[in-house]
C-alpha cells in the first residue's frame, strides 16, 4: 500500500485537518479520508507514516462495530463506489468512509483510567486531575481508583482544546445531554478497556467525540479508540512508576522532547528509524486488537 499524504477527489472539500480530509457528498452525508499524515503537538510533519491512515480507519471501524450496542455511530456502511470513480476509490480505499452528517457537540469527552501525561503533571502540582482530587502518593502510570471523565472544550482548527469541569459541560450542552455524554463515555471506555486487556493492551486514556442526528439522538463520531485518540500500553511490559511501552505515537513525542524545538511549525525532520518504528507500532496494535 502506497503512502497517502494528500488527497484529490472530485467531491467538494469541506475541511483539510491535521490527518483527515473531509469531503461533501450531499446534505446528509460526507466522506472522511484518513491520510498517513503525522501530527504531534498539533503540528503536521512533512513525513508520513506508511499505512497509518489505513490502520486508524480499520481500528476505528472495528470499535464502531463493537460498541454499536452501547451507542449508534456515524457510519453508513455504503460502498465508496457509490460516490467515487474507480481511480478515486483506488486512491483512498481502506482509508475512507461514508458517514452521516451530524451536529457536533462542543465538548471532547476525555476518559482516563490511568495517570499519565498532562494528568500526571496536573497531579504532581495540585494533587488532582482537572480539579478532581485524588489520593496521595500515586505513582506514574498507576491505575486510578476510579475512571475519570475529564472533558475539554473543542477548539477551532489550529487552536488548543481547554480542559473544562463538568458544570461547564452542563452550560454548553444542557444537564440531560451533559450527563448522557459522561455516562456513555465511561461505558464505552470500560467495555473497550476490558476487551483490550484480554488481548494484552491497556487503554490508559482516550477521547470521544459526539454529535446529534436529525432526531437529536446522541451519536458517536469522528474516530474511536485509535492509536491517535488513545494511549495504548503493552500489558506485558507495564510497570507502575515508569512510562510504559506504548503502541501509539509516543515514540515520536519522546524523540521530539529531546530536541531544542519550540513545538511550532515548521516541524523537524524525523529520523528514518523513528518513522519506521512508529509505523510498526500502529500495525502491531491493529493486529492485537482486531485479530480473532
Amino acid at each position: 500500500m502506497e503512502t497517502l499524504f494528500d488527497t484529490s477527489l472530485s467531491l467538494p472539500l469541506i475541511q483539510k485537518g491535521k490527518v483527515r480530509d473531509i469531503y461533501d457528498i450531499d446534505d446528509k452525508r460526507m466522506l472522511i479520508v484518513t491520510t498517513d499524515r503525522l501530527s504531534a503537538f498539533d503540528v503536521v510533519f512533512e513525513q508520513a507514516i506508511n499505512q497509518k491512515g489505513a490502520v486508524l480507519t480499520n481500528v476505528a471501524n472495528f470499535w464502531f462495530d463493537k460498541t454499536k450496542h452501547i451507542i449508534p455511530n456515524h457510519l453508513t456502511h455504503e460502498p465508496l463506489e457509490s460516490v467515487l470513480n474507480s481511480q478515486e476509490v483506488s486512491q483512498v480505499k481502506g482509508r475512507a468512509i461514508i458517514v452521516k452528517k451530524l451536529k457536533p457537540l462542543a465538548v471532547e469527552a476525555i476518559v482516563r483510567g490511568y495517570i499519565i501525561g498532562s494528568g500526571w503533571k496536573d497531579y504532581q502540582q495540585t494533587g488532582a486531575v482537572c480539579g478532581i482530587a485524588l489520593p496521595d502518593n500515586l505513582k506514574l502510570a498507576a491505575k486510578l481508583p476510579n475512571t475519570l471523565y475529564t472533558p475539554s472544550s473543542k477548539a477551532a482548527v489550529g487552536e488548543h482544546d481547554e480542559n473544562i469541569n463538568f458544570a461547564e459541560t452542563v452550560n454548553l450542552l444542557g444537564k440531560d445531554m451533559a450527563n448522557q455524554v459522561k455516562e456513555v463515555s465511561l461505558k464505552i471506555y470500560e467495555f473497550a478497556a476490558d476487551y483490550a486487556l484480554a488481548r494484552g493492551i491497556i487503554i490508559a486514556d482516550t477521547k470521544f467525540e459526539f454529535g446529534l442526528d436529525e432526531n437529536n439522538q446522541l451519536t458517536l463520531m469522528d474516530e474511536v479508540l485509535t492509536p491517535d485518540s488513545s494511549r495504548f500500553w503493552s500489558k506485558a511490559d507495564y510497570q507502575v512508576g515508569t512510562s510504559p511501552k506504548s503502541f501509539d505515537k509516543q515514540i515520536v513525542r519522546d524523540y521530539l522532547e529531546t530536541l531544542d524545538w519550540d513545538k511550532t511549525p515548521p516541524a523537524p525532520v524525523l529520523p528514518k528509524h523513528i518513522v519506521e518504528k512508529t509505523a510498526e507500532q500502529y500495525l502491531e496494535v491493529q493486529r492485537l486488537l482486531t485479530q480473532t
